[in-house]
């Protein structure tokens, strides 16, 4: 029973409503779409996604939209698979607006799986049930998972939505979903061979075609994406620099050069404004000391001339008490002298 859903789906897939454009495909694909365009290797990250274990890629039908003329629009990959619709997209660049989007490709997935006319009839008209993911491998850092909601664009934001949808964005970059990238050897083999083109435009210049040139060789013999690259080598060579944000690229360079930079002259200033505020505590302390060696002189000056003037006048015979008459000292401190 099952099975002959997924058949009648199929089938309804393969469908052009009358009136319908035919597909333009004069676009351009990225590397990864045309890597998972091949049924088994899609049908590899499907299982992986989902932790299955098809085996047979004719169980997995591809409804991919292709830049259909009157509606403006393409996604890199849509299937059907388990009674339900699929769609994967690949980006270098995050995009807020993937759920808006996602609504957009599957209302157009649904008209072409659905007999338009059957929708006014009294019987329930069964879909399959949606499911959206994003593969990121973008410059920009940005969390392993992630989930995006259509809602979060709407200007009124609602407790419970009339209508919601959801897309799961998953960072395929290094060290970012291991276990997905373990079980996908596909999946890893693309982003080292992503990593390569980047190694190469860091430390070979910022020439792109010849990076992801030197990045196909390089790849191929490791067996990077082996029989891919090397059937698709021109292909490969034209579609990474759309693929690859060489802008982006530029952008995080200049970051990482800025960081470095900085580390550098941070060092320097560091050792110039250190030498400054020495020189400024130290002229600071001068000054406080000075004040302070001031005030010992003024009271040992001031001491002395006590004891020059109290002397005198003991040696003119006068007595401690005539002498705190006359002078104000306090005859204790006359009487110290007075031996």
């Amino acid at each position: 029973m099952k099975r002959n859903k997924r058949k009648a789906a199929r089938n309804a897939a393969r469908k052009v409503a009358p009136g319908r454009a035919v597909a333009n495909r004069n676009y351009k694909s990225s590397i990864f779409e045309m890597i998972f365009r091949d049924r088994r290797k899609l049908l590899e990250l499907y299982n992986a996604m989902n932790k299955s274990h098809y085996t047979d890629p004719d169980e997995l039908e591809i409804v991919t939209l292709e830049n259909v003329i009157y509606v403006r629009m393409r996604n890199d990959l849509a299937f059907l698979i388990d009674m339900r619709l699929y769609l994967y997209e690949h980006q270098s660049t995050f995009n807020p607006n993937m759920p808006l989007r996602d609504f957009f490709y599957v209302a157009e997935e649904y008209r072409k799986l659905v007999d338009t006319k059957n929708i006014y009839s009294s019987s329930l008209i069964q879909i399959p049930a949606p499911r959206f993911t994003v593969f990121y491998n973008g410059l920009k850092e940005r969390p392993e998972k992630e989930i995006l909601y259509l809602s979060d664009a709407y200007y009124t934001q609602e407790s419970d939505p009339a209508l919601e949808l959801k897309v799961t964005v998953l960072n395929i970059n290094h060290g970012n979903n291991k276990e997905l990238m373990e079980n996908c050897r596909t999946l890893r083999e693309y982003m080292l061979f992503v990593d390569c083109v980047r190694s190469h435009l860091r430390e070979d210049g910022p020439d792109l075609t010849k990076a992801v040139s030197v990045a196909v060789d390089e790849c191929i013999a490791k067996d990077i994406l082996t029989d891919f690259l090397r059937e698709n080598r021109v292909e490969a060579i034209n579609m990474s620099k759309y693929e690859i944000d060489e802008q982006e690229w530029r952008k995080s360079e200049l970051k990482i050069m800025r960081e470095e930079v900085r580390k550098e002259v941070k060092e320097e200033v560091r050792k110039e404004v250190k030498e400054e505020v020495r020189k400024e505590v130290k002229e600071e302390v001068r000054k406080e000391v000075k004040e302070e060696i001031r005030s010992e002189v003024k009271e040992e000056i001031r001491q002395e001339i006590l004891e020059e003037l109290i002397k005198r006048n003991l040696d003119r015979g006068k007595t401690p008490e005539v002498i705190a008459d006359e002078t104000g000292i306090p005859l204790s401190v006359i009487e110290k002298y007075d031996v």
